[in-house]
C-alpha cells in the first residue's frame, strides 16, 4: 500500500511538471514573414535592385535561449514559416551586411531581429519584413 501512495505522489509531480511548458515546439501556433534582400553597390551609395530572398536561412531562438533553436531557408518568393510552436516570447532573425561600416569591410554581418510573442494557442503571427543588405 505504502508502494501505491509513494508511486501516486510521484506520478502527480511528474504530471504537474511536465504542465509548465515554455516557448518552443510541441504546440499549434505559427510565426511567418518575409525576407526582402536590397542589393547595393560595392558601398552602399546606390540602391541596386530589391527582391525577394530566396533560400536565405532565417533562424529562432525560443525565449531567453542564447544559441538558435531551429532555422529555415526562405521559399522563392522570399517566404518563411516556423510551425508548431507553443505560447510564448520568440526572436526571429537573419543575418545582413552592415551598411554602416567602411566599405572595405563590408564582410562583417549583422543580425535583422524581430521579437514575437505568441498569445493563443492557434495564433499565426506575421512579422515585419526582414530587409538585408546585399
Amino acid at each position: 500500500m505504502r508502494y501505491i501512495i509513494l508511486f501516486t505522489i510521484c506520478m502527480q509531480t511528474f504530471i504537474f511538471s511536465a504542465c509548465e511548458k515554455g516557448p518552443g515546439e510541441g504546440g499549434m501556433a505559427t510565426i511567418a514573414g518575409k525576407v526582402i534582400i536590397e542589393d547595393y553597390n560595392f558601398d552602399f551609395t546606390i540602391l541596386r535592385s530589391t527582391y525577394p530572398a530566396q533560400e536565405y536561412d532565417v533562424y529562432i531562438i525560443y525565449g531567453n535561449d542564447q544559441f538558435y533553436n531551429d532555422k529555415v531557408e526562405t521559399s522563392y518568393d522570399g517566404y518563411f514559416e516556423f510551425n508548431y510552436l507553443r505560447e510564448g516570447d520568440y526572436r526571429i532573425f537573419a543575418y545582413s551586411k552592415d551598411k554602416e561600416l567602411d566599405y572595405n569591410m563590408t564582410s562583417k554581418k549583422i543580425a535583422i531581429i524581430r521579437d514575437v510573442s505568441i498569445t493563443a494557442k492557434k495564433q499565426k503571427v506575421t512579422v515585419e519584413d526582414i530587409v538585408v543588405a546585399k
